[in-house]
């Protein structure tokens, strides 16, 4: 029982005991029955109070909830007032007979007083159960006005913060001034500028309606940080807006936010701005065009706080101008200080104020300073502070990049600030924390990232408690939804100093195993001057060094590869690594190192697109490649590298030529992979059934001889017994492949009795193969009766049209059958159907239904001339249609018309279709709409095309937000997590995906999922839901996972 059922629950028991109630009215007339009833009573008040326990422990972490707390609260105080009437009732009729007999004159004159007591208690109850209804109804109606009115956007301040009187400035800058659209806040980089325009923006004037809205921008989102690429610098800014898109809830047709048109963008922006009036905090911006782009748009009532230090923003003549400077912060500074030293204003030493002058009372430098003095209470300690600050101040160069003669001695008492704080923590921190200038801080750096920076200056197990310090000290910031760190843009400035302190420790001064792990992570996730290094040492360990060092940088390749955040990442990864190791996979899969040959054939199967198969494979048809892959196999017994292995032979086969393809197919010990097809090696499945795959492509019948051979088929078959959905569905693929490429075998294990016993969807998918006896010729129907059966469907009568359809229906499931496909594909009967479908009277909804059937087994059984067919007139965009149609058997037919059509052989050719048209921006819509039904096909639909789409497919479904709605479809079904969980086992099912491709996939829809979650009070069940779907996932990707191997 939930709390919604609380409350439901005791409504139950109450209307019962008024029922007793009236009982024991009838009872008061009879004193025999009266004492029954009262019992009867006394039981429901018991029970009441027992639900009123429960309640309280179960749901005791919820008694916060106001509305909750109450009614339990109602339901205690009916209880106590229901005991004492209930106890003067049994005391009256508890009396002895003669006393009652005695007592009928007075009751007579005074009335009754068991009827007095039925009525109070009647009156108790029924005030009770009153209230219930009542704030039931009242509930009903606020809810109601709740749902069409906006939400109101809202901005979290920094905590720490205070309001100063520039804040104050700028909101009644904001109230009274309507034609400076735009407020520039303009400072020293850390003085605060955010801070203050997050404490304006989260309690904006009352003429913002729609409330305040956040959009950070950064260097990363600057001509700077792209190389002068003005189309990466568009498709950046263009990826920025598409954010704020998202956060202001703008939902409609989102281009792909990682390679957006920039123009678009823009007209969606003014679209989704108009008639809003939101504050709008711009922050960190470093391009004018940016403010003047959200400038320009009209028919809104917004207004734009804009943070920058880039002077050239400055000159956005329509803007008003605030400065922030020492004056503006010198009056918040000390409750900053106090704020992060965890001291009180009694504790804090004298020399505090000295502190604060010589911080220049600068915000970032005062917190550093602060949280680097925590809880101490030493004068001597803070007045060493000062003296550390001064003389750094007069004796360090200022950073080039940055610092003028004005701000020069302000920048280095921060950098000093930075150092200061590192000298309070332990040397293992302050060692990570330099190492660490040698990635680019323009976006969030991947946790893995740092650990391996840290594996290669100290001990692995110490990084959590290393890294904590550094958080602790304001010098990273680590992301709530997913672990990423990121920087202030000072001590990025500050980390830039130290390149080449860093470059030192991790390349000069580390180890060659140290420096063979890291270059590839630094070559991922460098500054460009790093990553040019990285390159060379990478190149270096690959082709020139000892075998153990190649084996450690193949290692950290996967890895890094791996901590791709998105899939465009994970494609720039590939793509750089391919091209180091592509020309030397030949030396090394002819190295004698056994170990080395396992760790290339990994990273072959992590890192290689099609086209690089193409590329560096012909070239190893001519060396030992395939003995030296086969003789690492011979005697080896660990999965992982059986799999991997047979993976790269399998690639070898299907790039090769003929005589390649049969000597792989002599060599390879195809006997492993059926051992590793039991139920029992699950986490290896998805990887055999690649290399059976490609063996077929490669090898076609010959391949499949051998495998019949080997009992594959029989293999198959238990795992569509035993198996998982996601192994049903892999083995069904495989043995589709089996029966269309080498035909069923004379004596195969798949019987009719078998097929039986397996589930719906796989007797579906394979009982043609079954059922095709070759003696037994069908007869075709007689051409005359099919015209007739025509003729009747093009008929205006609903009954001829009906009945036409009853009789199509066995001619439709013989469509697999040429001669009859052919002799109706050259009728009018599909074009017939997609004018049916069309009919918008709801008296001719059963015939619109009817017609979604028979293209339902035309898809079945006729496959891809029949979908090419459908495609022509048109059918796909109807069937979309009347999956948001207000019948719920249209609905289902509907769909379950696509739905086949999709999983049959032209299935890639409606997917494409539902692309080219955009149907797909309409699928994601529907999930926020009214009807429950229209949501649930729709949900179904976009599961299916998960499964059977690609990669830009699923890229295009984020975009559109479909995992943030399947959140909400979540929450207001109470939560089980099976929704999202199904998008996870349609991205492990989809076989157009990498392996990974398909983790950093489903790393994106978790990322996606605990951000919309967050805070919520089924976070905790659905993400549990999750995470069991990841695990079970996983266990097919198993042989492309390197973690569980050490790198010393």
């Amino acid at each position: 029982m939930d709390a919604l059922q609380v409350i439901a629950s005791a409504t139950q028991i109450v209307s019962g005991m008024v029922g007793a109630i009236s009982s024991l009215e009838q009872a008061s007339r009879n004193l025999d029955e009266a004492p029954k009833r009262i019992q009867s009573l006394s039981d429901f008040v018991y029970d009441l109070e027992n639900l009123t326990r429960r309640i309280k422990q179960k749901h005791a972490y919820k008694l916060h909830n106001p509305q909750l707390d109450y009614q339990i609260q109602s339901l205690s105080s009916l209880i106590e007032r229901l005991h004492p009437n209930i106890s003067k009732a049994r005391r009256i009729v508890s009396k002895s007979r003669a006393k009652n007999l005695a007592k009928v004159v007075w009751t007579s004159v005074a009335g009754d007083p068991l009827e007095k007591l039925v009525n109070s208690i009647r009156n108790d109850l029924n005030w009770w159960l009153e209230s219930q209804r009542l704030a039931g109804s009242v509930e009903k109606v606020i809810e109601s006005t709740a749902k069409t009115i906006p939400v109101r956007l809202k901005i979290k301040p920094e905590q720490g913060y205070p309001i100063s009187s520039k804040c104050k400035f700028i909101r009644n800058s904001l109230e009274q001034d309507s034609s400076n659209r735009v407020i520039l806040i303009v400072g020293l980089s850390g003085i605060g500028k955010s801070c203050l325009a997050r404490q304006v923006a989260a309690d904006p004037p009352m003429k913002f309606v729609d409330g305040g809205v956040e959009l950070r921008f950064g260097q990363w989102c600057s001509r700077a940080a792209c190389n002068g690429s003005k189309d990466e610098y568009q498709r950046r800014l263009a990826r920025k807006i598409c954010k704020f898109l998202v956060q202001i809830g703008f939902w409609k047709k989102i281009g792909d936010e990682n390679s957006g048109d920039l123009e678009y963008m823009c007209c969606l922006l003014q679209e989704a701005l108009y008639g809003k009036s939101i504050l709008i905090l711009l922050d960190d911006v470093w391009e004018q065009d940016i403010v003047e782009r959200f400038a320009k748009l009209y028919d809104n009532n917004c207004s734009y706080l804009v943070t920058t230090r880039n002077e050239a923003v400055y000159e956005i003549t329509e803007a008003q101008k605030v400065e922030l400077n020492k004056d503006d912060v010198k009056e918040i500074s000390k409750a900053i200080l106090l704020y992060h030293s965890f001291l009180s204003e009694e504790e804090v030493p004298g020399v505090a104020e000295s502190l604060l002058e010589r911080c220049g009372h600068h915000p970032l430098t005062v917190a550093v300073m602060g949280k680097a003095l925590r809880k101490e209470i030493r004068a001597v300690k803070w007045e060493k502070a000062i003296i550390d600050l001064s003389t750094y101040a007069t004796c360090a160069p200022g950073p080039v990049s940055y610092a003028n003669e004005k701000e020069a001695e302000n920048t280095l008492t921060i950098f000093r600030s930075f150092e200061f704080s590192l000298e309070a923590m332990p040397e293992d921190s302050r060692r990570l924390f330099i190492a660490l200038a040698a990635l680019s801080w323009a976006e969030p750096v991947p946790e893995a990232c740092l650990e391996s920076v840290w594996s290669v200056v100290g001990q692995e197990n110490l990084f959590p408690l290393v890294v904590c310090k550094l958080v602790e000290g304001s010098l990273l910031l680590k992301t709530n939804s997913f672990p990423l760190y990121q920087v202030h843009d000072m001590v990025s400035l500050y980390l830039d100093c130290k390149t080449n302190d860093s470059v030192k420790i991790l390349f000069s001064e580390s180890c060659p195993e140290g420096i063979a792990f890291i270059s590839p992570w630094l070559l991922t996730f460098g500054k460009e001057t790093v990553k040019q290094i990285a390159e060379e040492r990478t190149e270096l360990c690959i082709g020139a060094l000892e075998e153990k060092h190649a084996a450690i940088t193949l290692d950290a390749i996967i890895q890094a590869v791996m901590a791709s955040k998105s899939i465009s990442e994970l494609e720039a990864s590939r793509a750089s690594f391919s091209s180091i190791l592509g020309p030397r996979i030949e030396k090394l899969i002819s190295s004698n190192s056994q170990d080395l040959i396992a760790v290339t054939a990994e990273a072959i199967t992590m890192i290689f697109s099609k086209t690089d198969y193409q590329m560096y494979f012909p070239s190893l048809e001519f060396t030992d490649a395939i003995d030296k892959l086969v003789s690492t196999l011979e005697g080896c017994e660990d999965p992982m590298i059986q799999t991997n292995i047979s993976i790269v032979l399998a690639k070898l086969a299907e790039f090769g030529s003929p005589d390649t393809v049969h000597k792989v197919l002599q060599s390879i010990l195809i006997n492993q992979l059926a051992n590793l097809l039991s139920p029992n090696h699950e986490e290896w499945h998805d990887s055999v059934l690649t290399t059976l795959m490609s063996l077929i492509k490669a090898g076609k019948s010959n391949a499949i001889e051998r495998m019949y051979a080997l009992e594959i088929d029989k293999s198959l078959i238990k795992l569509l017994e035993n198996g998982s959905e996601i192994v049903q569905h892999h083995a069904i693929i495989t043995l589709k492949a089996f029966y269309e490429v080498g035909g069923p075998p004379a004596n195969g294990f798949l019987e009719p009795s078998i097929l039986n016993l397996l589930p719906w969807q796989v007797r579906l998918s394979l009982e043609r193969f079954v059922f095709s006896d070759k003696s037994i010729i069908p007869l075709a129907p007689k051409p005359q009766s099919f015209e007739d059966l025509i003729l009747k469907l093009l008929d205006n009568d609903i009954n001829q049209v009906a009945e036409a359809m009853q009789d199509l229906i066995p001619i439709v499931e013989r469509a697999g059958d040429s001669g009859i496909r052919n002799m109706i594909l050259q009728s009018p009967l599909i074009k017939r159907l997609s004018e049916l479908l069309q009919c918008g009277h709801s008296e001719k909804n059963s015939t619109r239904s009817e017609s979604a059937f028979l293209l339902t087994k035309l898809a079945s059984s006729g496959g891809e001339p029949c979908i090419k067919k459908f495609l022509e007139h048109d059918i796909i965009p109807e069937l979309v249609k009347l999956m948001h149609c207000h019948v719920p058997e249209l609905q289902d037919s509907s769909y379950m018309a696509l739905h086949q059509m999709l999983f049959s052989n032209g299935g890639v050719l409606i997917i494409n279709r539902v692309l080219q048209m955009g149907l797909i921006e309409k699928l994601a819509h529907s999930l926020e709409g009214r009807s429950m039904k229209t949501r649930e096909v729709n949900m179904h639909c976009i599961l299916d095309i998960v499964e059977l789409g690609n990669k830009a497919c699923l890229e295009r479904m984020l975009s559109l937000q479909v995992v943030e709605k399947f959140v909400k479809i979540e929450k207001a079904s109470g939560g089980s997590g099976e929704t999202l969980a199904g998008f996870l086992r349609g991205i492990d099912k989809c076989k157009n995906l990498l392996t990974a491709e398909r983790k950093v996939m489903k790393q994106q829809v978790v990322r996606k999922a605990k951000a919309a979650l967050k805070g919520h009070k089924l976070e905790v069940p659905i993400l549990a839901a999750l995470d069991a779907c990841l695990t079970e996932g996983s266990k097919g990707a198993g042989s492309s996972s390197s973690t569980g191997r050490q790198r010393k």
